[in-house]
């Protein structure tokens, strides 16, 4: 047994059975990978996936416990290499961010700035996507961190530490009659089509409820991935927009009025994500303490090795 034979199984997993795709990501051969999937299953007298002639068609119940254990030794395998980079250049290096269009678009940008001009070295990357997405992309190792909200907290895989909480407004053209509404309220929103993000973002469940609560059922007539997509329709007259209270900006939304919302729903969660006994380099200590300093070295090194963090926002 040895570690590309677990490598070639987690793959050949992740890219749903296929064989072929799993080669061509590992850069080997698909004889290579499917040989030593067979020398890997012998060893261990089980199968490990399910065939029909030389397809791969399901991972067997025993096949999905090789698999957790493959993706924790690997974990730690790539553990142990992030030890010797800390210790061996600890300034320099490569940082990959995954995380929504509203936190890269509206809330990172000074934290980002800060970080490149302490840390000049280490290569930035930001990765976007809805939630979900982001999450899986720490899941997998292909991102060192992940700042959204409410899929974070919802990964297992994930230790989710809370950033800082927000709420929303409605964006409407100047001069529409919704923003001379005082108080602001539920009915009043309803009253008018409504264009704001999709299903699996930024708290729309939290939105989704507050309505359902008062026998409200919204006219939801377009949902977009980010917020400046959002207010391109709304500036075209199709809607007024509901959308995270720091997504507006007064110098850039030219024509656009806003009334705060945040009595309407609960308060959301910017959650940050890593991987679960992960080992984090000292410059990703300092670009999360830089973004929300209430999380520093201390306290994400206790919450590591005690599995979860043990205070909230």
């Amino acid at each position: 047994m040895n570690l590309q034979q677990l490598r070639y199984v987690q793959e050949v997993a992740r890219q749903g059975l296929n064989v072929s795709a799993a080669a061509e990501a590992l850069f080997t051969s698909q004889p290579g990978i499917s040989k030593q999937i067979r020398q890997l299953e012998d060893e261990l007298g089980i199968e490990i996936f399910r065939r029909q002639g030389k397809r791969l068609v399901a991972v067997t119940e025993p096949g999905r416990h090789v698999l957790a254990i493959a993706a924790r030794l690997l974990g730690e395998l790539d553990n142990l290499r992030q030890v010797g980079a800390e210790f061996g250049q600890e300034t320099a290096g490569c940082l990959t961010i995954a995380t929504t269009h509203t936190q890269a678009r509206y809330v990172l940008p000074p934290a980002i700035r800060d970080f490149i001009a302490r840390y000049p070295d280490v290569r930035l990357s930001l990765r976007q996507g809805n939630p979900t997405q982001v999450c899986d992309l720490v899941i997998a190792g292909e991102a060192d961190l992940v700042i959204a909200t409410e899929a974070v907290a919802e990964a297992p895989e994930l230790l989710s530490l809370p950033c800082y909480a927000w709420n929303r407004c409605v964006i409407a053209p100047l001069g529409h009659p919704i923003l001379e509404s005082d108080p602001l309220s539920l009915e009043a929103i309803a009253r008018w089509p409504i264009v704001t993000y999709d299903g699996a973002f930024t708290g729309r469940g939290r939105m989704n409820r507050a309505f359902q609560t008062h026998g409200l059922e919204p006219r939801i007539v377009l949902t977009a991935l980010d917020a400046d997509v959002i207010k391109t329709y709304v500036r075209m007259g199709l809607g007024i927009g509901l959308i995270a209270r720091m997504a507006h900006d007064p110098e850039t939304d030219v024509g656009l009025g806003v009334v705060d919302a945040s009595h309407l729903f609960d308060a959301s969660v910017t959650h940050l994500g890593i991987r679960r006994k992960s080992w984090l380099r000292g410059y990703v200590y300092a670009f999360i303490e830089g973004f929300a300093p209430h999380l520093t070295r201390r306290v994400i090194e206790r919450a590591l090795s005690e599995g979860g963090s043990d205070y909230e926002i």
